[in-house]
């Protein structure tokens, strides 16, 4: 009875509109009520649920990525972007797909890298003559790489979750082969679009021009280098590798480009608390669902259900990506994460999926749902900035969200697309 006013008091605050973060922390504080348990054990699992000293890389990470925003080095991106692939045919749209890309990698933000990306690609694509439909569609997509890299505050809060059984160098190494496919996937769906469409071919500025940009945006882009190279070898743990590049980013954006002024730092500041807030918050509010969710079972009481459906593990791994990727459509990325890792990662390793290759199908099914409603946190962004409607979206969305897909049962039945690199790197 407890299990069930736990699940049917979450499933209807969603569906009344609460917050996740509330729905979650009503929903076990009625559970602990009800049970006759002090309040004091549902508080005591939300502190220390926040207490871990690895969290201190989530503030790091996400004021990093503020910073690049605010610094100039999305400007630097762009322009490279342009000069690689503007001479196609959709030439914007393929370089806004390898803008978002580049920026995912520096940002670690999907949201934030359309919020970056967009506000300035969107309306020039628009200008250009590309439907507003496309311009919002390759932006969003592209953005969702940016949870698969390195600089992913989301891969922080993935290892914590799993509690312990994975090695942050080995995740980190893991995404980054999927983020390659990904990023080719948006890339054959923008191609496909514009050919269709007919949308123009640019002109092919010249390989100096391209050196010149590359050489231009090399600086922020290091940024992915140095948290790799510092890790495996050594040099900073995973937690000190966030605030590295922090201080890399005020390098940067204070020294090198000159584009950060007092004010511009203040609002990166600010909303980095702001998103940090948010962050901690169902951090902490989830891991007393977690503790419910463990006192009750769940994790055993899903296996058995699933157990019951088939016994053979391509059935499971696509269950599982079915009820993710539904999940992840009503709840936020890191509440998906802290949730669904404790139930779904023992089912997944006993059918024989490592920890690193169950995190990077995690992360690919919450970015999935940051672009579908009804929460659709990047779609929503992007359909602000392109002033037009996410039903519009939705209608021509079927390219991209197709070739997401594609990725995402490769990285699930291959293994060798997630673990072949940190095989060899960490052997």
């Amino acid at each position: 009875m407890a299990l069930t006013i736990l699940c049917v008091s979450f499933t209807l605050l969603l569906l009344l509109g609460v917050p996740v973060a509330f729905s979650i922390g009503l929903s076990s504080l009625a559970t602990l009520l009800y049970e006759g348990l002090p309040l004091a054990v549902g508080f005591q699992q939300m502190i220390s649920g926040m207490n871990p000293f690895s969290f201190l890389a989530i503030p790091f990470f996400i004021f990093a990525g503020e910073i690049m925003m605010y610094g100039g080095i999305a400007d630097k991106i762009i322009a490279l972007a342009k000069s690689l692939a503007g001479h196609v045919r959709g030439g914007l749209g393929m370089s806004n797909v390898l803008a978002c890309t580049l920026f995912g990698g520096v940002s670690g933000s999907p949201v934030a890298d359309v919020s970056a990306m967009g506000a300035v690609l969107i309306p020039q694509m628009k200008k250009e003559g590309y439907d507003a439909d496309y311009a919002v569609n390759v932006t969003t997509h592209a953005s969702l790489v940016g949870a698969l890299m390195p600089t992913s505050h989301n891969l922080i809060i993935f290892a914590l979750a799993a509690s312990g059984k994975v090695s942050i160098a080995a995740l980190i190494l893991a995404g980054i082969v999927p983020a390659v496919i990904l990023t080719l996937c948006n890339l054959g769906a923008a191609y496909f679009v514009a050919v269709k469409r007919g949308y123009p071919k640019g002109t092919f500025p010249g390989w100096n021009i391209v050196a010149y940009s590359f050489a231009a945006a090399l600086p922020g882009l290091a940024v992915v280098a140095i948290i790799i190279a510092g890790i495996l070898s050594g040099a900073f743990t995973a937690t000190e590798s966030a605030s590295v590049a922090v201080l890399w980013a005020l390098f940067l954006a204070a020294l090198v480009y000159r584009k950060l002024t007092r004010e511009q730092f203040l609002k990166a500041a600010a909303k980095a608390v702001k998103s940090t807030g948010t962050v901690l918050l169902l951090i902490g509010i989830s891991s007393m669902f977690g503790y419910l969710i463990g006192l009750y079972g769940v994790a055993e009481l899903t296996g058995k259900m699933l157990g019951g459906v088939s016994d053979k593990p391509w059935v499971i791994f696509l269950w599982v990506n079915i009820i993710l990727f539904v999940l992840g459509t009503f709840l936020d990325m890191a509440a998906t994460i802290l949730i669904c890792t404790p139930i779904f990662l023992p089912i997944c390793q006993q059918f024989g999926m490592s920890t690193e290759q169950f995190g990077i199908v995690m992360l690919i099914n919450c970015a999935l749902g940051l672009n579908t409603p009804p929460v659709g946190t990047t779609q929503f962004v992007g359909c602000t900035i392109g002033e037009v409607s996410v039903g519009t979206v939705m209608k021509t969305i079927w390219p991209f969200y197709g070739g997401l897909v594609v990725a995402l049962m490769l990285v699930t039945y291959v293994p060798a697309f997630s673990m072949a690199l940190p095989n060899w790197v960490l052997k």
